[in-house]
């Protein structure tokens, strides 16, 4: 397909990591195939985190089509974006037209990028996730490829303001080990194995990350590691309301 739009979009961010001065490391992007289907599963803890995720598939020059809701799409700036590089439309209410969009796209050799926790974690822990990843990755034969991705919560979250200009800020994407899902198997233990992985990452980026929080900025930390971001139960009170 024409790639009028991404490229560009890529260029422009990759600049504007450079003029922040991030601090990004990427881990395991040798595990993201060169070419052929591939479904990237990923943590959510940010707004931007598909920025980001879709970084960690640059080395192997791929261009990652994210899973979005919809609303994302009726906006009037992000909607033509989203639409020019590909990006797939979930309505909740009929997810079934995005399952079937993103399994044509995985046939004709595209990587998939999913938030399976569907909304962002305010405790900063993999919520449970659904079994779609798992289901396409089974369905067409493509590696599922568990991501985290940490520190992106400081730039901008739910429920918190944006900072989208700090500058020198630690980003960490993992990626790990693919699975290999078949379609005798079944999709809740795949799914299970996922968000195992996907915990294991996120300890790992959260554990090794370069910064600690200012006595001010415990927010972004989460409660079993001495933060003062929403336990996991807490959150989903909170995203209960």
């Amino acid at each position: 397909m024409a790639e009028i739009v991404y490229p560009p979009v890529v260029a422009l961010a990759k600049t504007m990591f450079r003029v922040l001065d991030m601090r990004i490391k990427v881990e395991g992007a040798e595990h993201v195939p060169n070419e052929g289907a591939a479904v990237l599963a990923s943590n959510h803890v940010s707004y931007l985190d598909f920025i980001f995720c879709g970084l960690g598939a640059q080395p192997a020059n791929r261009l990652v089509r994210f899973m979005a809701k919809k609303e994302v799409f009726d906006n009037v700036v992000a909607g033509p974006l989203m639409r020019g590089m590909h990006h797939i439309p979930v309505d909740r209410k009929a997810g079934e037209a995005a399952y079937d969009q993103a399994l044509a796209a995985l046939r004709d050799g595209e990587v998939i990028g999913v938030f399976p926790e569907a909304t962002i974690s305010r405790s900063f822990t993999v919520k449970d996730i659904k079994s779609g990843a798992a289901r396409m990755a089974a369905a067409v034969g493509a590696p599922l490829l568990p991501m985290a991705v940490w520190g992106t919560q400081r730039m901008w979250t739910k429920g918190r303001p944006r900072a989208l200009g700090t500058r020198h800020l630690p980003i960490t994407i993992l990626i790990g080990e693919p699975l290999h899902p078949t379609p005798e198997q079944d999709p809740n233990e795949v799914t299970a194995e996922l968000h195992k992985r996907m915990t294991d990452l996120l300890d790992k980026a959260q554990r090794g990350y370069p910064e600690s929080p200012a006595p001010d900025e415990m927010w972004w930390q989460p409660a079993h590691l001495g933060g003062s971001a929403p336990t996991p139960e807490e959150a989903a009170e909170l995203d209960a309301r």
